[in-house]
């Protein structure tokens, strides 16, 4: 009887040990297995980059989930250096949908910045405002990414509906080495029917 007390015992004593060790060891793959925290480009011409994007591929988001066709996105600088952002797609009934918003610049990098979409009286709270990373921008301001610091949203923007497709894939491959899953990128279809 006193043997089988001790069996029972004795493997209550070593469970924090091995429960410590098993946290220690999954802890240590997601760390290995996790990328680096995500960095925006180091400068940002604003004025250069306002003007049209047109939408080349995304992250599906919930918030675009009724665009089919022909996103494209309109930056212009207002007088006190925020920026007028209008997005805008072809809906599958042929609508226009379009979101107004007001973008501003977070912190000391200017490719970082924070947008909102909803009324201005609600800019006050913190949580109506999102990020809007630059993470990759070629110097001619032709072809960039968008996301923000989790990785959860991706936009790959371009000055024309098309884009050649080396500059296309190398862009991938350099998103893909900062951690993002391309595989999750849907293509955009670009008709160039708005205006």
């Amino acid at each position: 009887m006193m043997l089988s007390l001790t069996m029972k015992r004795r493997p209550m004593k070593f469970l924090p040990t091995c429960l410590m060790a098993a946290l220690l060891l999954a802890g240590s793959a997601q760390a290995v297995d996790a990328p680096p925290a995500l960095q925006s480009v180091a400068a940002l011409d604003v004025p250069r980059y306002m003007g049209r994007w047109y939408e080349i591929a995304k992250f599906p988001n919930r918030f675009q989930r009724d665009c089919v066709a022909d996103a494209r996105a309109e930056y212009r600088l207002l007088n006190d250096q925020r920026i007028r952002v209008v997005n805008r797609c072809r809906q599958s009934d042929g609508k226009i949908e379009e979101a107004a918003g007001i973008a501003r610049q977070a912190g000391a990098s200017s490719s970082q910045l924070k947008v909102r979409f909803a009324p201005a009286w609600l800019s006050f709270l913190p949580f109506v405002w999102g990020d809007y990373w630059v993470v990759d921008l070629d110097p001619d301001y032709q072809m960039a990414a968008v996301s923000e610091p989790r990785r959860e949203y991706l936009w790959v923007l371009a000055r024309t509906p098309r884009v050649e497709p080396d500059a296309y894939a190398a862009l991938l491959r350099r998103l893909d080495a900062m951690g993002f899953d391309i595989g999750k990128l849907q293509l955009t279809l670009q008709t160039e029917a708005i205006r």
